[in-house]
């Protein structure tokens, strides 16, 4: 077997192949020979057809498949002899498999880059901490309580923290339109989730007041008939609500499922969940810094074909999303050729490199105690524990999405114990953008 190697570019690879006749040759003859010993032709015997026979009927299609196993081979075999990495699918070309000439074609692809990675001691990455302390406990407490309210009926003017109750009627140009009017609506006044000044126009109004709201609907309104018009609302308040959240006993306790040891036992399981939701956001957060400074510290050439890829799959992972939201392609214009995801594509073949290389180069291998402990951590979250143990581990390719997780993770220590790291304490509203410590 001939096999020559021509670099179109940094990555593109031409591998052109030559196999002599004989060796396609004697493998069609062997395989003739074995059908002719057991074929059924009409008019013989099992295998009594003439040899001559069976060549004339099967050979050519004995042929073809000889070539297609021996292309498939004979390429293997010409990547492992010229220490080549394919990065992708080889695109066959030039095929000439004409009978007694042997088998020739080109095969060409991109390769894996050549990868020098900088040292991991001199990446610079920060490293937040967060303590959650009896302070944050008590706020979220609060913010427990108040998700729990009450609605009380107050005989006070509303104030900017009530609920009210009213009828409504818009109008636009004095005339009513589709979907302006309601009934028995209950407005909380503290989320501004209408249109701009409604809820702020409804403070300071006592049960059976009528209200007239002259605002305005923004341009970008999904509404086209009515995006950017004025708008009349006649408002009537039926009533006033106070919320009022519960108090700090059993029964609340039990909400969140603690069944004993009261006040102390139910500030411990908050402070826990806190803490490992605070422990994930740190986590992501290392990662982060992680990820920046090494792609910040390394250049890598990227082969097209992985990046096309990985475009593809973000196209399709968002085209999922929508579906998840109820929303179809359709409904958002995205171009045809993925070039908006081009950039997420790039960072991510490029860390997947870097990181690769890593893994490679300091033969890391996944801790198989670690991932049951990453199994373990999904696990606790259900009822039946050790029905999701057997699911993961009696399926191999979930038991790989497992592994890889766990490696990431492991790579992520590792280079985090070698590189200058700067600690940043955070407050825990800070940690979690305030997206656990603000009410709903």
């Amino acid at each position: 077997m001939q096999v020559t190697v021509e670099a179109n570019s940094k990555l593109e690879r031409t591998v052109t192949v030559a196999v002599p006749e004989d060796k396609i040759a004697s493998e069609v003859e062997n395989r003739l020979r074995h059908l002719s010993q057991t074929s059924r032709i009409q008019g013989f015997r099992p295998g009594k057809a003439p040899y001559k026979l069976i060549r004339q009927r099967f050979g050519e299609q004995i042929r073809q498949e000889v070539v297609g196993m021996v292309l498939q081979s004979s390429l293997n075999e010409a990547i492992t002899q010229e220490s080549l990495r394919p990065a992708g699918s080889p695109e066959i070309g030039k095929l000439d498999a004409e009978q007694g000439k042997g088998l020739s074609y080109t095969a060409k692809f991109e390769v894996f880059p050549e990868i020098q990675i900088n040292p991991v001691e001199e990446l610079k990455i920060e490293k937040a901490i967060c303590e959650i302390t009896d302070k944050d406990t008590d706020k979220m407490i609060d913010i427990l309580r108040n998700q729990h309210y009450e609605l009380k009926v107050v005989d006070r003017a509303s104030r900017g923290d009530d609920i009210v109750e009213v009828d409504y009627k818009g109008f636009i140009g004095g005339e009513p339109f589709a979907g302006g009017d309601a009934a028995n609506f209950k407005i909380d006044l503290s989320k501004k989730r209408l249109l701009e000044g409604f809820e702020a126009g409804l403070i300071g109004k006592n049960a059976g007041e009528e209200v007239i709201l002259n605002l305005q609907f923004p341009d970008t309104y999904h509404v086209k008939e009515i995006a950017g018009k004025p708008a009349e609302f006649k408002v009537k308040i039926g009533s006033v609500n106070e919320k009022v959240p519960p108090e700090l006993n059993d029964e609340f306790y039990k909400t969140f499922g603690v069944e004993n040891g009261g006040l102390e036992a139910f500030r411990k399981q908050i402070k826990d969940q806190m803490e490992r939701e605070a422990g994930q956001v740190l986590r992501n957060r290392l990662r982060e810094s992680i990820m920046k400074a090494l792609q910040a510290a390394n250049t890598v050439e990227l082969p097209k074909v992985m990046v096309a890829h990985e475009k593809h799959r973000l196209r399709h992972q968002f085209e999922h999303n929508l579906k998840a939201q109820g929303l179809k392609s359709a409904d958002v214009q995205l171009p045809d050729d993925d070039g908006i995801f081009e950039e997420q594509a790039r960072n991510r073949v490029t860390l997947q490199l870097l990181v690769g290389e890593l893994i490679r180069l300091n033969n890391i291998k996944v801790d198989a105690e670690k991932v049951r402990q990453t199994v373990m951590q999904y696990a606790e979250n259900y009822q039946d524990p050790a029905a999701l143990l057997n699911w993961y581990y009696n399926d191999k390719e979930r038991m790989a999405e497992i592994e890889a997780v766990t490696l990431e993770n492991q790579i992520i220590d590792w280079i985090a114990e070698r590189a200058q790291v700067t600690n940043l304490n955070l407050t825990f509203d800070e940690c979690m953008n305030k997206g656990q410590t603000e009410s709903d």
